[in-house]
């Protein structure tokens, strides 16, 4: 399986902009920018979208974790901090933080497939930088 998407900048990386556009269109000529990444200007940014991809991958990786293991999730919910050192030019961790409700599983269970989903989400192994996981269950 292969997926793609397209960059394409115009003008210095202060001044210029650019727009992403991807295989499923979802991103359609997305702009970015140098504010958007290292500011708080409109549009996304490389960071944003591996934290999105890292989310996605992890969730329906402990969704599949979970289902072969007899259990329903009513409800995953998944952040994905991305961290960017400036100072280094390098992403250097991905926190992702956890809240699930998952009827008639353990605590302890629910630790253990947290882990093997981390483990073995694609995204997780492409990384090369600190992982963190933060899961909590919140069944009532």
């Amino acid at each position: 399986m292969k997926r793609n998407a397209t960059a394409v900048w115009n003008g210095t990386i202060k001044e210029g902009k650019g727009h992403l556009t991807t295989q499923s269109s979802t991103l359609s000529q997305t702009q970015y920018s140098f504010n958007s990444r290292f500011e708080e200007g409109v549009g996304t940014n490389p960071e944003e979208l591996l934290a999105a991809a890292h989310a996605g991958c992890f969730t329906m990786k402990l969704s599949a974790e979970l289902s072969q293991a007899g259990f329903t999730p009513e409800e995953l919910t998944t952040k994905s901090v991305i961290t960017l050192d400036p100072s280094v030019g390098k992403i250097t961790k991905s926190e992702l933080t956890l809240t699930a409700k998952v009827p008639g599983i353990s605590e302890e269970e629910f630790q253990k497939y947290a882990k093997i989903a981390e483990e073995g989400c694609p995204v997780s192994a492409a990384f090369n930088f600190e992982i963190t996981l933060e899961a909590t269950l919140a069944n009532s």
